[in-house]
């Protein structure tokens, strides 16, 4: 039980750190202000290793460690958290496509996500199935060497935008055994997109439905066999939990910092803010909350990565705790910056509506407790 970070890990710890305020930090209003989806940053994150982190190496990722992730994920949010967010998907069906994919797709489609020459979203929510994602209607029918698809798949992160959708779609009968999973190109016939959806945060990366009407999808595409389409997204979400909380920290990290910064300049009454106890008090509880949270994702890291009996437990109570945390510090850093916490002058607003929907994506955090309640309960 070593907490401490190895040479390697601090190394892209700090490479991540740097990027984050050099690249991402500067340019991040700009990005959420105009809805601009940064091609040139994150092809530049890629170049540092970032965009196929957990693929193995001859296929051109870094093959790095579950834990390594949520360390780097940490530090790209504090530079812009939904850019970060996007990172974290686009890696979730690159790892999905190594893991689980044969030769030919993984051949076919990981150099260029690794080097995001090509982007990717992940693909299960549906109009109608969101918690209860076993019940998707979208249908693959195999027709010779080619499925033909028919359905929708809502709020879907990059949609319009990533050249490559891993689309969970129903090739058997309900329920989670008759799901499949499929990678579909963008430029296919058949496959279009709604409008981009207006939302309160998130908005370096554009979130579309994405329509299917009679898409043919070479077979060679599914990854996996037919019917393991399910496990295949319960297992990419395990680790997608991590980097969603460990998003969460990070920019909740880069609130305090600046808020800790701001009560030692800001006088009211006389006094430094950073001189009433309550504010200070207030301050000892966000530090050491965050602190529960980071040790409470690398261990479930830990967990997820060596395939432990307790991984998906232990993954829904970080994401649940790490997203709750993260939002209420932010929330209370912005409210000790008082009004000026408010103003788009200062970035902390724009990290409270990012971090929001952390506690929906990936699974609802209600969700979350339902996983670990019925591992306790029901084993």
């Amino acid at each position: 039980m070593d907490f401490e970070l190895t040479e390697d890990q601090r190394a892209f710890q700090a490479t991540a750190r740097q990027f984050a305020r050099e690249v991402m930090a500067p340019q991040a209003r700009s990005w959420d202000e105009n809805e601009t989806f940064p091609v040139e940053a994150l092809r530049a994150a890629a170049a540092l290793g970032f965009g196929g982190i957990y693929v193995k190496e001859e296929a051109g990722g870094s093959a790095l460690s579950r834990l390594d992730g949520t360390i780097i994920f940490e530090e790209l949010a504090q530079g812009c958290t939904s850019t970060a967010a996007y990172i974290s998907i686009h890696n979730m069906v690159a790892w999905m496509i190594d893991v689980f994919g044969g030769q030919t797709p993984r051949d076919k489609f990981l150099p260029k996500l690794c080097s995001m020459e090509h982007f990717a979203s992940y693909c299960l929510t549906e109009p109608d199935s969101g918690s209860d994602a076993a019940s998707l209607k979208t249908t693959a029918k195999r027709d010779g060497d080619h499925y033909v698809l028919n359905g929708a798949k809502a709020f879907i992160s990059g949609g319009g935008v990533s050249d490559v959708y891993a689309c969970m779609v129903r090739t058997g009968g309900s329920g989670p055994k008759g799901i499949s999973c499929i990678v579909v190109e963008n430029g296919t016939p058949g496959l279009s997109f709604g409008a981009r959806e207006k939302k309160l945060g998130w908005k370096s990366q554009p979130t579309t439905m994405v329509m299917f009407d009679n898409c043919r999808v070479p077979a060679v595409n599914l990854i996996g066999k037919e019917g393991d389409g399910f496990r295949i997204a319960m297992s990419g979400l395990d680790g997608g939990r991590l980097n969603i909380a460990a998003c969460s920290i990070g920019g909740a990290q880069f609130c305090l910092d600046r808020t800790i910064a701001y009560t030692r300049e800001r006088k009211q009454f006389g006094s430094k803010l950073s001189d009433f106890q309550a504010l200070r008090f207030r301050i000892a509880d966000y530090a050491t909350e965050l602190e529960a949270a980071r040790l409470m994702v690398r261990r479930a890291a830990v967990a997820v990565g060596g395939a432990e009996p307790a991984a998906t437990r232990l993954a829904a109570m970080a994401k649940r705790f790490g997203t709750d945390i993260g939002f209420e510090v932010v929330n209370g850093c912005l409210q000790l910056h008082g009004g000026y916490g408010y103003l788009r002058d200062h970035p902390i607003e724009r990290v409270l509506r990012d971090v929001r929907v952390h506690q929906i994506l990936e699974g609802t955090n209600e969700v979350m407790r339902l996983i670990v309640s019925r591992d306790i309960l029901d084993n």
